[in-house]
């Protein structure tokens, strides 16, 4: 158990460096690296506090503790992820929107070409 929690731990912290590192090299937001370093503290400090992960197996009813642990995580991550695909899905649909815009406006554009040009003749 206390293998496993070390083992959590560590990768937690390496979450958190790896989101800040992206962070200052612009390789990710700073409003959705929010999320991850939310989830990445939440299981370090989960996985530090083992009074805490016992609460929390005790509310959940569930037989093992480090099974609690990682159906909190996997509920954590499946919350983000959902979060990201609405992200994801407006932000194609505002593609869409946009590629419509800008082929209205070079039609348009066309227009307005070829009834300059056919005055000018």
């Amino acid at each position: 158990m206390d293998r496993l929690l070390n083992v959590t731990a560590a990768l937690s912290l390496v979450l958190l460096i790896l989101v800040l590192v992206s962070v200052r090299r612009a390789h990710i937001r700073v409003e959705y690296s929010v999320s991850w370093l939310v989830a990445a503290a939440v299981m370090l400090v989960l996985s530090r506090q083992r009074s805490l992960l016992e609460a929390i197996r005790h509310w959940s009813g569930l037989p093992d503790t480090p099974l609690s642990l990682f159906l909190f995580a996997g509920g954590v991550f499946v919350l983000m992820f959902f979060r990201f695909s609405v992200v994801v899905s407006h932000l194609r649909d505002d593609n869409i929107a946009l590629a419509q815009r800008l082929a209205m406006l070079e039609f348009h554009l066309g227009q307005l070409k070829k009834s300059t040009g056919a005055h000018e003749s």
